[in-house]
């Protein structure tokens, strides 16, 4: 069966440790999808001009953050690698003139195990993790996406980690949404609904308050969006699953692309 993908804002890493509207929804999420051969993820915390691809077959969790609790620094996601599809991966971005690089060693950041551990707690589903570039144009992100469209008929779950609202210079000490906040995501909503991507692509000039939204020190954490949508370029459908709010500055969405 064709897997759906997946844009996943991964929030605060302070996730991992909340019962809340959202990680509730992952769980929920995560059960709905049963067991997926695999897992692919994007992830914002992972910006490299070069392709990267994670080829372990083992992972342990980063704790790539620094200031927060104790217990976050004991979270662990011990998934499996899968070394044959990270391969498969390599392959079909050869296939497309992609040059990629492999990486041994680095571990998941917390991008990709925070919303994992919440989606799939058992951590026994084969993990890649990919990099992405925020410096190319989000036409070459879509088409980086498109290359590992046919990795959904293979049961294998493709995920985009990161945050369309991701503005850490202006959060507040509560989560009422900051009104810009909320005029970007529904501008969001209504192009990504459309599959409009000539508007998405030129988001920087049209949407209402980008600058606010996506910050140039954090757009990394948008063109995950990008990559996922690319993977759904056949069928052009997305669907906003959950909207909240973290802090008043950070969107927490997860957007279904089919």
């Amino acid at each position: 069966m064709k897997l759906p993908a997946f844009f996943i804002a991964h929030g605060s890493p302070l996730l991992a440790l909340e019962d809340n509207e959202y990680t509730r929804f992952l769980a929920r999420l995560g059960s709905d999808l049963g067991k997926p051969r695999g897992i692919v993820v994007f992830s914002a915390h992972w910006d490299s001009p070069q392709q990267l691809l994670t080829v372990d077959a083992q992972h342990e969790a980063q704790h790539d953050f620094y200031g927060f609790p104790e217990e976050m620094y004991k979270q662990s996601y011990p998934a499996p690698g899968d070394p044959a599809l990270s391969s498969r991966i390599s392959a079909l971005f050869k296939d497309h003139n992609l040059p990629s690089q492999p990486v041994l060693g680095r571990g998941l950041d917390h991008g990709v195990w925070v919303i994992l551990q919440k989606m799939f707690p058992q951590a026994d589903i084969p993990v890649v993790a990919l990099s992405v570039d925020s410096l190319r144009s989000p036409e070459e992100q879509y088409n980086i996406g498109r290359m590992l469209a046919p990795l959904r008929e293979e049961g294998i779950l493709l995920l985009g980690s990161g945050g369309l609202v991701h503005n850490l210079r202006l959060l507040k000490q509560d989560d009422q949404p900051e009104r810009w906040a909320l005029d970007f995501d529904a501008w969001i909503e209504e192009k990504l609904t459309a599959w409009d991507i000539a508007s998405l692509f030129a988001f920087e000039k049209l949407a209402p308050h980008a600058r606010e939204a996506v910050p140039t020190y954090g757009r990394e954490h948008f063109v995950p969006l990008f990559y996922i949508m690319g993977t759904a370029h056949e069928g052009r459908k997305a669907q906003r699953m959950i909207q909240a709010y973290q802090y008043g500055t950070l969107s927490l969405n997860c957007w279904m692309a089919d």
